[in-house]
């Protein structure tokens, strides 16, 4: 058979119990400041599976299917937290949520094949769990002085580029807009709802574009030569399968966020952190 023929590659194939677990493990360490994507790497390395490290298309496939399936089940588990912010929605308001959407719309829109590139491996995900963990435990460590009817635009931004930091490997975008509002002074129960406020647009406006950036280069690539490298036709049925598990296990840990309004501390997330980077850099040395 002819070199570039569509039959010449065979598609890649993800297993449906890969799938799975990887989309079970997606809610909780989505809803907790512990980093999704460094958990998601090393799950893969601790059981041996080569899944999507062996194929960038795949991988990214991979990512989208779990995150679309994480933002639909928080915008619907958070509909409620959104209608009371759109209740209280003013010129003061809007320009504090416009400010933390800006800096991560902006850096991940102009940067997206470079952040697609960028080191994910093992130093790389130890030393964002490293990092996020010292900054966390620093933060929480202030006093308690504002609630979240004190925060303004100079608090947008700091959330905003808090959120672009959390595009690096192991920073943890909760993780990160938590330490950026307790650090500004906020009570934890209400940095942890001006997290999920400022969060929640973020999630859903990366899924969607991922969602269409992966479409329109399979399309773009379908009239091409490489139709057989263009896609990840073969790992759908376990695609559905992850976004599925994802959708279902962060339902069901949404109300760990309604808990943590009761004044969660975060230190024993720091430590957890520093343990996973530990790990993280030991399967790396393995």
């Amino acid at each position: 058979m002819a070199e570039g023929s569509p039959r010449a590659t065979q598609a890649p194939k993800l297993p449906l119990h890969q799938a799975l677990l990887l989309g079970l493990v997606q809610g909780p360490t989505e809803v907790l400041p512990v980093s999704s994507s460094a958990h998601i790497a090393l799950l893969p390395r601790l059981v041996g599976w080569p899944h999507a490290e062996e194929d960038a298309e795949l991988r990214n496939s991979l990512e989208v299917a779990l995150h679309a399936g994480t933002a639909a089940a928080l915008m619907l588990a958070q509909r409620g937290e959104l209608r009371q912010a759109l209740r209280e929605i003013d010129g003061k308001a809007l320009t504090s949520a416009a400010l933390a959407l800006a800096p991560p719309a902006l850096v991940g829109y102009l940067m997206e094949q470079r952040l697609e590139r960028r080191p994910s491996g093992p130093r790389a995900l130890a030393g964002g769990l490293a990092v996020g963990a010292v900054a966390m435990a620093w933060a929480d460590a202030r006093s308690e002085s504002r609630s979240r009817t004190d925060f303004g635009p100079r608090d947008g931004l700091a959330l905003g580029l808090a959120q672009a930091l959390a595009l690096l490997p192991g920073v943890s975008r909760n993780g990160a807009t938590l330490t950026a509002a307790r650090a500004r002074g906020f009570a934890r129960e209400d940095a942890q709802a001006l997290s999920w406020r400022a969060g929640l647009p973020v999630i859903a406006g990366a899924a969607g574009l991922k969602v269409f950036r992966l479409s329109r280069r399979r399309k773009t690539l379908a009239f091409g030569p490489r139709v057989a490298q263009c896609g990840t036709p073969g790992a759908a049925p376990a695609l559905s399968v992850g976004a599925g598990a994802a959708f279902l296990s962060t339902l069901a840990c949404a109300p760990l966020i309604r808990a943590g309004r009761r004044a969660r501390v975060l230190w024993p997330f720091a430590l957890y952190r520093v343990g996973l980077a530990l790990a993280v850099a030991s399967s790396g040395s393995a």
